[in-house]
């Protein structure tokens, strides 16, 4: 085994001499929850089933504790054969050093941007007009997710959008019902956006985010949003704080916990504990407030390989690239993980209810808003971030110093 961990497979010498080898292939990847595990599992099971061998390497904490694992084995010369992360610009310096592979000949051969329901998804991807990561879904973190025995606990019907439900906290919390699950760490970071593009309004998103409007910020519509934002912080008792995410999809399930606002992802762990759409949680895009939700995604990316590496494997990168757009990994693996596909042009007929409303939308022409992994720089994000954990973690932090302090960070952005 050489430094990096991909090596050719012995065992396709057994094979015909004018076959194409097998070769192993290191992959790394942050799915590590029920319904993301069984989600990649199924890319795997179809790379196997090409002879090649796919070498699982998954690792916790997602993107912000995976990152930089995979950032630092790249830089330092050990890297895998592929691997999963977000379509953001946190790629950018690997690829601006050199460090991963041009795969613009097998996007021009396969025809990527003639099928991909959003070819916008490879502006991430794409850096001196030359694409360099495959996406494999699309998904936002648009949604709200709503327990039906928690609100019938509470003798309220399940709310139909945002505001409903805000109004509902008060009699949720008197019937012993969690109001609003949390995960601890990442899953909080991702919900001010949703209230910036759903409570403030797709408009505001693009002013905030897309133009870097401080302007905006100090607006009416965002005081909205950073009061939605106080809402869902004083509604959490820290002392309900779950560890996981999955941990949320098990409240809602038994009804301890109403409410919880979280990406599509939180779907294939509800699949696979076996609730049911429509009986036991109820799903909102937008909040019930628009139709339109912001559509990032996950992509794969694959490194340069050192000097001397077999053919074999790098051809099973081409494969494995290839294989990752296929109608038949699409649909595998989108139906577990509970995302959307990256084309529209295969049957998910037995997608459920939920998965449906996000076709829909994803076919809607302005369905999408442009991911804010794509329009803020990640220093910007994590000063976002930063601004957000200490606001949740402060009840004492006024609406109008996070304004203040948002816009500040606004201002700076680039």
């Amino acid at each position: 085994m050489t430094k990096f961990t991909v090596a050719a497979a012995m065992a396709a010498a057994l094979m015909s001499s004018t076959a194409a080898m097998a070769a192993e292939l290191e992959v790394t990847h942050w799915w590590t929850s029920g319904g993301e595990s069984a989600a990649v599992a199924e890319f795997a099971r179809l790379f196997d089933a090409t002879g090649n061998k796919w070498v699982d390497s998954a690792l916790a904490g997602s993107g912000t504790g995976a990152n930089p694992v995979i950032i630092s084995r790249i830089l330092g010369g050990n890297p895998m054969g592929a691997t999963q992360m977000n379509t953001g610009r946190d790629a950018e310096g690997l690829i601006q050093a050199g460090l991963i592979r041009d795969l613009t000949p097998i996007a021009e051969e396969e025809g990527w941007k003639e099928f991909y329901a959003d070819p916008g998804l490879f502006d991430a991807c794409t850096y001196e007009g030359k694409i360099y990561c495959v996406p494999v879904n699309i998904h936002s973190w648009h949604w709200l997710w709503l327990s039906t025995k928690a609100f019938e606990t509470a003798g309220i019907p399940v709310p139909k959008d945002w505001n409903e439900y805000a109004t509902a906290i008060p009699q949720l919390r008197e019937a012993g019902v969690i109001p609003f699950g949390l995960a601890a760490g990442w899953p909080l970071n991702g919900i001010p956006g949703v209230l910036l593009a759903d409570v403030g309004g797709p408009e505001l998103y693009e002013k905030v985010w897309g133009e870097h409007d401080a302007e905006a910020v100090r607006s009416p519509e965002f005081r909205k949003v950073a009061e939605a934002w106080a809402t869902i912080r004083d509604a959490v008792d820290p002392a309900e704080v779950v560890p996981q995410f999955g941990d949320v999809a098990n409240q809602l399930i038994a009804g301890e916990a109403a409410a919880n606002i979280h990406g599509d992802w939180i779907q294939g762990d509800l699949q696979v504990a076996g609730a049911v759409p429509g009986e036991d949680y109820e799903c909102l895009p937008g909040l019930g407030l628009t139709q339109r939700i912001e559509g990032g995604g996950d992509a794969f990316y694959f490194p340069q390989l050192p000097e001397g590496t077999s053919q074999d494997v790098l051809d099973a990168q081409v494969e494995l690239a290839k294989l990752l757009v296929s109608k038949e990994a699409q649909v595998a693996f989108n139906l577990k993980k509970g995302s959307m596909p990256i084309r529209t042009d295969i049957d998910l007929s037995t997608a459920n209810p939920c998965m449906q409303k996000a076709i829909a939308i994803l076919q809607s022409p302005e369905g999408l808003l442009p991911s804010g992994e794509t329009l803020n720089s990640s220093d910007t994000q994590q000063q976002l971030d930063d601004l957000n954990q200490e606001f949740f973690a402060d009840k004492s932090f006024s609406v109008d110093d996070y304004i203040e302090e948002y816009a500040s960070i606004i201002e700076s952005a680039n």
